[in-house]
């Protein structure tokens, strides 16, 4: 119960503290990017056998309504920041959740990664 609080008062800090003004031009702003992908914050706490469907769910979500390279982009920093932002994210796991959810990305989610180099 407390667990769950926790990351429901996380997602509501971090939901303030990151970028939640709408990235030029883009189908969704980080914040509603954050709002949809916050079921996955325990799973990437401590992955499990399976991913959560509402997880998978706001992953194909996102990956579905970013159409345009500058869209992608937008939503890979997005996620690059909301990764730094959060501590104690399992980053093999990060880097594997698209493809559990059925997503396929040319390129692995992580803290390090050049948006600027996103042209899927």
């Amino acid at each position: 119960m407390a667990s769950s609080m926790f990351v429901k008062l996380t997602c509501m800090a971090m939901i303030c503290l990151v970028l939640v003004t709408p990235l030029a031009d883009a189908a969704l702003s980080c914040g509603q990017i954050q709002l949809t992908v916050a079921p996955c914050i325990g799973y990437l706490r401590r992955p499990g056998p399976s991913v959560p469907a509402p997880c998978c769910n706001g992953v194909r979500s996102v990956n579905n309504q970013a159409k345009t390279v500058p869209d992608r982009q937008g939503v890979c920093s997005c996620l690059k920041s909301t990764t730094l932002s959060l501590p104690g994210l399992n980053l093999p796991a990060l880097a594997a959740l698209p493809a559990k959810c059925g997503v396929n990305l040319p390129y692995k989610i992580s803290p390090s990664i050049d948006c600027n180099t996103v042209k899927y």
